[in-house]
């Protein structure tokens, strides 16, 4: 029984004296700083992201649109087609490259047939003979004159025109003639023949024969020779432009006076101009530049359509000479009516 009372007695002091005894033996023993835990990794089999997919086709142009489109390219009118597809850009900015895909579609196609075209009308001409690809026109009509006469008279006219691969041949002639009570007052005969040659798609050479014959004006026969350079200016579907230069060898035979044979020079305007499908304007001038004498030309055409091949025509002349023979003007105006048939 003592010996159990002495020993709970003591366990007071063996609580106290191990924690005690623990700190003397920690606050001895050197701080050493824990490590932190390595982080924690998984590893586990990869994992695809998840996209939504929902099933569609490509973009298509509208109905209407492409409609519109298609019917536009089965014209030849590539300015409208052009100015169309410009607007569908706009308007359907997210069909562009479906609507140009259309467009040079249509440009191909348009290029192949102006190819096929081109060569098959060189082919022709290769195989053409000498009377063939002539085109012409007949003129018939009246004239009322002022200057050296002044009255009415008739006139009538021809121009006929061949055009190869590089030449064209103009052949064409002019009658006016004029009665007054049994006395011939008008007289004016003329003709020409002009080849050309091109060069490139502009310059080309020239040669120019004309005949003239014109009592009132004071000679009986004028013979010009000429040949020289052109250039055609404008060359569109519907307005044409070209000039000339050239020498010019003139002989003249007078009615009262010597015969002479100078040189000068000549030049050239040929304008042709067709404002819509039935009205066209004319307009050929020239002048022979020489030392004794000069000569200017004016040719004024109003053409109107009236039926197939049919056209009336109004015209306007007028011919100046610096040094006309003794007792003729210096200026001739002839203002022409006539009916002109092309072939």
């Amino acid at each position: 029984m003592t010996m159990r009372r002495t020993v709970l007695a003591s366990l007071p002091l063996l609580v106290f004296a191990a924690p005690a005894q623990a700190q003397e033996a920690m606050e001895d023993a050197p701080f050493v700083a824990a490590e932190p835990p390595p982080p924690l990794v998984l590893d586990l089999p990869p994992y695809p992201e998840v996209v939504p997919f929902v099933p569609a086709g490509p973009p298509r142009l509208a109905r209407e649109v492409r409609t519109m489109l298609e019917a536009a390219m089965k014209t030849d009118d590539t300015a409208a087609v052009a100015a169309l597809v410009k607007f569908a850009v706009q308007t359907q900015p997210y069909d562009k490259d479906e609507i140009r895909d259309l467009h040079r579609a249509y440009l191909d196609r348009r290029a192949r047939e102006l190819a096929a075209k081109t060569e098959a009308e060189l082919a022709r001409i290769r195989a053409s003979g000498v009377l063939d690809l002539w085109k012409g026109q007949v003129e018939l009509g009246a004239f009322r004159s002022t200057g050296n006469t002044d009255n009415f008279g008739f006139t009538a006219a021809f121009k006929f025109d061949r055009k190869g691969i590089d030449w064209e041949h103009i052949v064409q002639a002019r009658a006016d003639y004029q009665e007054d009570r049994g006395t011939v007052t008008r007289e004016q005969y003329s003709a020409g023949y002009q080849p050309r040659y091109t060069l490139n798609d502009g310059l080309f050479t020239y040669g120019r024969l004309q005949y003239e014959r014109d009592r009132i004006q004071g000679f009986e026969e004028r013979y010009s020779a000429s040949g020289g350079l052109g250039y055609r200016v404008i060359e569109r579907r519907n307005m044409t432009l070209s000039l000339e230069a050239g020498p010019a060898l003139r002989r003249t035979n007078y009615v009262e006076e010597p015969n002479e044979t100078t040189w000068s020079v000549l030049t050239s305007v040929d304008f042709d101009w067709t404002i819509n499908p039935t009205i066209k304007l004319t307009q050929d001038a020239s002048s022979y530049l020489g030392s004794d004498n000069n000569t200017f030309t004016s040719l004024t055409g109003l053409e109107a359509g009236m039926a197939k091949g049919l056209k009336a025509k109004l015209s306007y002349s007028i011919e100046h000479e610096t040094s006309p023979p003794i007792g003729a003007l210096k200026t001739d105006t002839i203002s022409r009516f006539s009916l002109v048939y092309g072939f």
